[in-house]
């Protein structure tokens, strides 16, 4: 059973096609600068060369297809025809209080992702491009969506709600939702697996951390908080966006500077974090390397990750009460040794201990505590994608 894997964003999308008989990827690739004159096309079997081709391409619906057409291709194709996929797994980024779990895309669904479009105005659009984009390529194909915030649906009110006038949630549904919900899934219930406990018992905090990042406090195998919040901006720094602020920060701005919401909202998402502070990059081994050539506000960019690293894992080991383990994953997360080592060893208050060589990994499932460290220390590498091909297999097969 073939399941093609679309994470579609305005002028780009990701993509992957996966056998499901062996949960195997075969084919695997990006398309970027969609609507552009030199639109990027790469494309990558697993078992082939990897091929690059730069030409325009109109919209989604013509990316879409020349990923078809490169999939059946006679030289480079990994299926013999497309009738060979038997569905489409969708990541969409925010299903409200709508969607608790995966779902059938029908054209209810569809319409009720419009609905949420003001809750993620960046992120839910392109996504239902992508969905309508692949019905009118593969018509008859059953279409999946797998929802970022699905994972979340289990954190209690004293988790979701704001601290703001009751009737904006009743009304206008502000609260927190949380997202990278498969990745928190998906590496949550691995390192449960791989301590021996069984996941409705684990008790962990997930540290999902990339360019995007986010946390999360797993009480008996399900979301009790995470740093995420309304959309993907609140919480840990990320690379371009702030994380946490005094959201007085936004009147200020706008009141004595003319800033107006859109020029505030661009700099909050696109020029804050650990590029806004260190002037440098949103790339942790760029701020690596200047902070190493003697640059302060690259080395200030990742002290203050870490110092925000801290608190949330402080804070979550105080509510879960109990921590079988912290679970590192993402870019950083599976990658930064160093970094990585800095977090744990300020965890002795939890009686951490870092098993330095083993600590060594990278992008390796591994655990990185001594085996007399009451709390565990794990790197999983997250893998969004087989997630949502396994959600799309099993409502099919349900």
């Amino acid at each position: 059973m073939f399941v093609f894997v679309l994470n579609c964003g305005s002028s780009s999308f990701k993509y992957q096609l996966l056998d499901m008989t062996g949960e195997r990827r075969v084919a695997a690739g990006l398309v970027e600068r969609i609507g552009m004159k030199d639109s990027v096309l790469v494309y990558e079997p697993a078992d082939g060369e990897k091929i690059k081709e730069t030409s325009a391409i109109a919209d989604h619906q013509a990316a879409i297809k020349k990923v078809l057409d490169k999939l059946v291709d006679a030289r480079a194709g990994v299926i013999e025809s497309l009738s060979d996929i038997a569905a489409i797994g969708h990541r969409v980024v925010h299903g409200g209080e709508k969607f608790s779990g995966s779902v059938l895309i029908t054209e209810a669904v569809i319409a009720a992702l419009k609905e949420n479009i003001p809750l993620a105005p960046l992120h839910n659009p392109p996504n239902i491009t992508g969905i309508e984009a692949m019905q009118k390529a593969l018509p008859g194909v059953p279409n999946v969506g797998v929802f970022d915030t699905s994972f979340h649906a289990s954190m209690p009110p004293e988790s979701y709600i704001y601290a703001l006038p009751y009737e904006w949630y009743e009304k206008h549904h502000v609260r927190r939702y949380g997202f990278h919900g498969t990745s928190h899934r998906l590496v949550s219930e691995r390192a449960a697996r791989m301590l021996g406990i069984a996941r409705d018992s684990f008790n962990g905090i997930t540290c999902h951390m990339g360019n995007g990042s986010s946390f999360t406090a797993v009480r008996n195998g399900k979301s009790f908080d995470t740093s995420m919040g309304m959309t993907p901006l609140e919480g840990i720094v990320m690379g371009t966006r702030c994380g946490d602020i005094d959201a007085g920060v936004l009147s200020y701005l706008a009141d004595n500077f003319a800033m107006s919401m859109a020029d505030i909202d661009n700099a909050l998402n696109k020029k804050s974090g650990l590029l806004g502070i260190s002037g440098v990059s949103s790339d942790m081994r760029d701020l690596h390397q200047a902070a190493a050539e003697g640059n302060a506000r690259a080395k200030l960019a990742i002290d203050v990750l870490r110092h925000r690293a801290l608190k949330y894992i402080g804070a979550y080991a105080v509510e879960l009460g109990r921590v079988d383990a912290i679970v590192f994953t993402g870019g950083i997360g599976e990658n930064d040794i160093a970094f990585r080592a800095s977090i744990v060893e300020r965890l002795t208050l939890l009686g951490v201990k870092l098993d330095a060589e083993a600590n060594k990994a990278r992008g390796a499932e591994v655990v990185i505590s001594t085996a007399d460290s009451p709390v565990k220390i794990l790197v999983v590498p997250t893998n969004e994608e087989l997630v949502i091909a396994r959600d799309t297999r099993d409502i099919l097969a349900g």
